[in-house]
This record gives C-alpha cells, sequence and structure tokens, in this order.
C-alpha cells in the first residue's frame, strides 16, 4: 500500500479539484470536466500502451479518435431507406471490389517470384480495380447524397445502441493501424511520428469529405444517448418527487405556492443535467477502471517485461530471439484500438458527430502533453495526466480572472491594464499550460508517477 501513497495523494488532489469547481462555479461544470478528463485518461491510456509499454511515436491520435466518432454513427444512426435504395447495394459491391483487390494482391505476393511481372500485374491489379470503383461508386455516391441532404444525404447506420460503438470504434482504429502498421512501422522513430501524423490528417480528409458515409462536414446530431434526456426527465413524476424530498426543507421557507412550484421547476431542471452527467460519468469511470485493470495486468506480465526489454534495447531482444517487428505492430493496433474506444466515447457524450472538430495539429499534442506530463510508462500516471491537463485546459480562464481580479483590485473599472488583461484571458489558458509543463519538465522530469517497475 505505502507504494502506491503518492498516486492516491496525487488522485485525492485532483478529487479535490474538481469538488472545489462544483462549490465556487457550478457542479454541472465540474462534472462536465470530469467526464472529459475521463474520457482523456482514455486517450492517454492508449497513447501510454504505444510510447510507455514501446517507445513507438504515434501522432496520428486524433485520425483513431474519429474513427471512433464514425463507429458512433454507423452503429447508432438509423438506416435511411431511400439512400440505400439509390445506391446502397452500388457501395456493398465497391466493398467487395476493394476486399477482391486486397486478397488479389496478397496472392501475386506469395505466388509470384519478386519480379518486373509481379510488380507490373499489381500495378494493373490497382489501376483496374480504382477505374472500376470509380465507375460504380461515383454515381452512387451522387445518388446517395441527393437524399434529402438537408437532413440525411448518407446511408445511415444500424440503428443499434450507441453503446455498442465503443466497442467497434475500436475495432475500426485496430483496423486502421493493423494497415498503417505493416505500412509506416518499419520507419525510424522520427519518420515514423511525421508519417502517422499525415496519415490521420488523410484518414480526417476522408470522413470530411465522403458525405455519403457520415454527412461530411454537416455533421451528424442527435445520436442517441446511453442515458436519459434531460427533457423526459424533467417531466417524469418520480425525478420530481425525489428533487422535492431532497429540498424539502429549502422549500418549506417559501410560503407563496407559485414561488414554490418555480423554485422546485427551476431544482428540477439544474438536478436533470447533474443527474445525466453523472450517469455518464458512472459509464466512462467502469471503462476507465477496467481497462487500467488489464493494462495494469498486461505491464508487469511477461508480456509486459518484454515490451519494455523491446522499448529499451531493440537490437539485444532481437538477438534473444524476440520478434520484434511483430510485437511493435501488436502494440500498435492495441494502443490505437482504446484511442478508438475513447473517440466513440467522446461522440456519444457529445451526442454529435463533427468530423471539422479533428485537428491533428492541434489536439494532437494536447494528448502527448497529457502522456508526459502524467508520468509515460505509468498507467496511474496517464491518467492522471489525462486530468491535469485537461483541468487546466477548462479552468485556466476562470483562474485567470480571479488572479486578475485579486491584483488589480486596487485599480478602477475604466483602468486600461485591467481592461487589457481581462480582455487576453482566452490566451491566458497557454500561457498557464506552458508554465505547469515547465514547472513539472524541471521537478518532475519524468512526469508526476513515473514508471516504476515492480519487481514480482
Amino acid at each position: 500500500m505505502r507504494q502506491y501513497a503518492n498516486v492516491i495523494s496525487a488522485y485525492i488532489i485532483m478529487i479535490i479539484l474538481i469538488i472545489l469547481v462544483g462549490i465556487f462555479q457550478s457542479w454541472t461544470v465540474a462534472l462536465s470536466i470530469l467526464n472529459f478528463c475521463l474520457i482523456s485518461a482514455v486517450m492517454t491510456m492508449g497513447a501510454n500502451i504505444q510510447w510507455g509499454y514501446a517507445g513507438l511515436i504515434n501522432f496520428g491520435v486524433m485520425g483513431y479518435t474519429a474513427l471512433g466518432g464514425l463507429a458512433a454513427v454507423l452503429v447508432s444512426v438509423a438506416p435511411v431507406g431511400e439512400a440505400w435504395q439509390a445506391g446502397g447495394i452500388s457501395i456493398i459491391i465497391c466493398l467487395f471490389i476493394i476486399i477482391g483487390m486486397v486478397f488479389s494482391i496478397r496472392y501475386v505476393l506469395k505466388k509470384i517470384q519478386k519480379s518486373k511481372k509481379r510488380n507490373y500485374l499489381i500495378a494493373a491489379i490497382i489501376i483496374f480495380g480504382l477505374i472500376l470503383l470509380r465507375v460504380i461508386s461515383g454515381p452512387a455516391m451522387e445518388h446517395i447524397e441527393a437524399v434529402d441532404p438537408a437532413k440525411t444525404g448518407f446511408l445511415g447506420g444500424l440503428g443499434m445502441p450507441i453503446l455498442f460503438s465503443w466497442i467497434i470504434g475500436g475495432f475500426f482504429a485496430a483496423g486502421a493501424a493493423y494497415i498503417v502498421g505493416k505500412v509506416a512501422l518499419g520507419l525510424r522513430a522520427d519518420y515514423l511520428a511525421i508519417a502517422t501524423l499525415l496519415i490521420s490528417e488523410i484518414i480526417i480528409s476522408i470522413i470530411k469529405h465522403e458525405d455519403w458515409l457520415s454527412r461530411g462536414v454537416k455533421n451528424v446530431i442527435g445520436l442517441k444517448r446511453p442515458v436519459p434526456y434531460e427533457i423526459d426527465l424533467q417531466s417524469s413524476s418520480w425525478f420530481i418527487n425525489l428533487i422535492e424530498k431532497l429540498n424539502e426543507g429549502k422549500l418549506n421557507l417559501i410560503n407563496s405556492v407559485s414561488d414554490r412550484q418555480d423554485a422546485l421547476n427551476q431544482l428540477v431542471i439544474n438536478a436533470s443535467s447533474i443527474y445525466v452527467k453523472l450517469c455518464f460519468a458512472g459509464l466512462f469511470t467502469i471503462v476507465v477502471i477496467i481497462l487500467l485493470i488489464i493494462t495494469q495486468k498486461a505491464l508487469y506480465s511477461p508480456w509486459g517485461r518484454m515490451m519494455r526489454a523491446i522499448r529499451d534495447n531493440e537490437e539485444a531482444a532481437n538477438a534473444m530471439g524476440k520478434n520484434v517487428v511483430r510485437e511493435h505492430l501488436l502494440i500498435f493496433i492495441l494502443g490505437s484500438a482504446v484511442v478508438g474506444i475513447a473517440g466513440a466515447m467522446m461522440v456519444t457524450h457529445d451526442g454529435l458527430f463533427t468530423p471539422g472538430s479533428y485537428r491533428p495539429m492541434r489536439y494532437t499534442f494536447l494528448i502527448w502533453v497529457m502522456v508526459i506530463v502524467g508520468g509515460s510508462g505509468n498507467n496511474f500516471g496517464a491518467i492522471l495526466g489525462g486530468f491535469v491537463v485537461w483541468f487546466l485546459w477548462i479552468e485556466a480562464a476562470p483562474i485567470a480572472l480571479f488572479v486578475i481580479n485579486f491584483f488589480t483590485s486596487h485599480l478602477s473599472e475604466t483602468n486600461a491594464l485591467k481592461n487589457h488583461l481581462i480582455e487576453s484571458i482566452p490566451y491566458f489558458r497557454f500561457l498557464m499550460m506552458g508554465v505547469g509543463l515547465l514547472l513539472i519538465m524541471r521537478y518532475k522530469p519524468r512526469g508526476i508517477l513515473p514508471e516504476k517497475i515492480i519487481k514480482q
């Protein structure tokens, strides 16, 4: 228990900070921060599996996050019957053509020795397949996108509960990671980072421009929830009675019947938002705990020790007969799958899918900062990093406003310096993030909770 004392202390401080936000701002804001901290924690666990376990630099995090979000759409949205009639069969044919191309190329690579003939044959398969795909898919996509484009204009999904998309999102990201890994994992670390970043841009660009798949930049809104809607709670008698009972003392102080009813209505509205966010927090916490248990078991298993040995010295591990390439591919797939789950969770929480919001050049490095700040190679550290960085990212502006008002309280409201500082508050987020990162790297160069090898 003593070896986890610093972990427990760090998490207690984090919980206290979130509680303080609830007390001094609002519980709705505090729970929103908690939910996004939990989603960020899942993302950082995925990145930590790749970097902390195996030393793989993957800057394609946002691409796999977008695939998780795409899974939420394809799983939960009801199928659009008219769109399927207009071009659905052609899209399925195109899918089989792609599968046929893959197996044909694989067959050629196995059966024909390396030669110009093999290269020409592969090139012919690719060119012919692309031409066939264009001929079949082009008209089909146009017909699908023309079906009530203001509301649909895409094929829709399976109409299943959105919780299934969390699993499917992991499979989507894992499948993409397998393809990317086969192509890019042979590159040197710096080239791998560049390649994965560019591939993530390609994935997001495809999702943004293929309207027939998920409406592109027109977005998909009104996705199903795994938790109740606020409006339903506000009209449910059991919920109204519960809130009335919990606030009985406060309501009894109001003499007017109409004022009492107005106060109760407002309490019900506020409580409904808190209840929904608590439900999301419960679901997300379950996912984080399950992933933490699995990753901890993996980290201290023989497989985890092997991965750390490969990370620390690839040449020595290779000399001992370990298949470094295969293990790197496996860890790359596993980490990306976890990120895909986080992407589906985020879209589930928001209730909408906005491909334009996935910006790799900005948010990828925010995830990496979370891993570095928390402590790479330590699952508890990765989760804590997600909490700390996201908390600072959200609360930087309120904290900056408090500090400015405190130190300029003696100045008049029309003072130019005071007004300039208040107008510059949005930029204090980046200042506080930078200062915080510098302080942590100065006094905790390996992160708040650095990797600790437990001998078993």
